[in-house]
């Protein structure tokens, strides 16, 4: 029998001169691939010779589960379940979780560097949250920030309190972004936010802090604080805000709590906390991607996703558009995509090929 092309499938090969080309008819049936659960099938380039199957370069590549278990471990990671709890729902060993965890993550990074990019930024809210690594002595913190017109999180950072990680915040925030001229930012009275964004976004906001006063564990008095920008400037943005006609930082604060909510490291009395910054970003890049392009936002109209409001996407996603996106890198670089550790001690996820 003679082999067909196949019109919909493209050459994964970044050395291929139909690399990423569809109906060339340069790629041909090539049998099948068997293993204990599933069976997938396998292509032949003709003009570079190289066979790959159905799932290369996506997380699923030689997986010896199916897809859809795949899925399903990914899902209930993102609902607050520990590993060792998945472990015993799937029946599958502890390290293959958390290997399956750190492949999702590096490809939930992938897409968000991909979709998430000039969003217009209206009104920021920033705030920071703490955690700590194997016992409270480490003690970590987990900065993040919402834009509140469209719910979107377009960036967070683990790491120590401090300016370098504070301005890495406002930075990454400010690239994924595009700020109006009178972007209002609300935050807590940190007292590294103000140079942070007065050197990032310059005069092209307005900054103001709300500064909480706690006395055993309970809110005595709250204070509001202009740090750039002028008056007028100040109350346009109240008024062009949906929120409130006074600076408050709710919806950065019910985030937070969606975040721990949602990753089992961050949950209050955990006996599961993560042992290292890197485990911990994977989780929360991973959790970012299901909050912003797949969780349906109850404030939102139409049960909209986050990146739906924003624009980034017309419908709600699946982890298997977010599995198996490929995107415009190498296909073959996601299987050795890894999550490494940057300078200064900031925790992100940097897919080294």
């Amino acid at each position: 029998m003679a082999r067909t092309s196949v019109t919909r499938i493209s050459c994964p090969n970044d050395a291929c001169a139909l690399h990423d080309r569809r109906g060339r008819g340069n790629v041909v049936l090539h049998g099948y691939s068997n293993t204990r659960w599933v069976r997938r099938r396998r292509y032949r380039c003709k003009e570079c010779g190289r066979t790959f199957s159905s799932t290369t370069g996506t997380v699923y590549n030689r997986l010896q589960y199916s897809a859809r278990r795949f899925d399903r471990v990914a899902a209930l990671s993102v609902e607050g379940v520990n590993k060792s709890a998945i472990a015993r729902l799937e029946n599958i060993a502890w390290s293959t979780v958390a290997r399956w965890i750190e492949r999702a993550a590096a490809a939930a990074h992938r897409f968000n560097r991909s979709r998430t990019a000039r969003v217009v930024l209206r009104e920021i809210q920033l705030d920071e949250m703490r955690s700590f690594l194997v016992s409270k002595k480490r003690t970590t913190w987990v900065f993040a920030a919402i834009e509140v017109w469209s719910r979107l999180w377009p960036a967070t950072v683990v790491g120590a309190r401090n300016y370098r990680n504070t301005r890495e915040l406002v930075t990454t925030v400010m690239h994924e972004g595009h700020p109006t001229g009178r972007t209002l930012i609300t935050t807590d009275g940190f007292k590294y936010y103000g140079p942070a964004v007065r050197r990032t976004f310059g005069p092209a906001c307005v900054l103001g802090q709300v500064i909480k006063r706690v006395r055993k564990d309970k809110i005595v008095t709250v204070g509001r604080k202009l740090v750039i920008g002028s008056e007028w400037k100040l109350e346009q943005a109240l008024l062009e805000s949906e929120d409130s006609n006074k600076l408050n930082t709710s919806f950065i604060e019910r985030l937070n709590l969606t975040i721990r909510r949602g990753c089992s490291y961050l949950a209050r009395k955990t006996p599961g906390h993560a042992r290292r910054r890197g485990r911990l970003a994977e989780q929360l890049e991973l959790f970012r991607c299901y909050y912003n392009f797949m969780r349906p936002h109850s404030s939102l109209p139409g049960n909209r996703t986050p990146a739906m409001q924003a624009g980034l996407a017309t419908r709600r996603m699946r982890f298997r558009d977010i599995f198996a996106f490929r995107g415009r890198r190498s296909l073959f670089a996601l299987a050795r995509s890894r999550c490494q550790v940057s300078d200064g001690g900031v925790e992100q996820l940097r897919c080294a090929a």
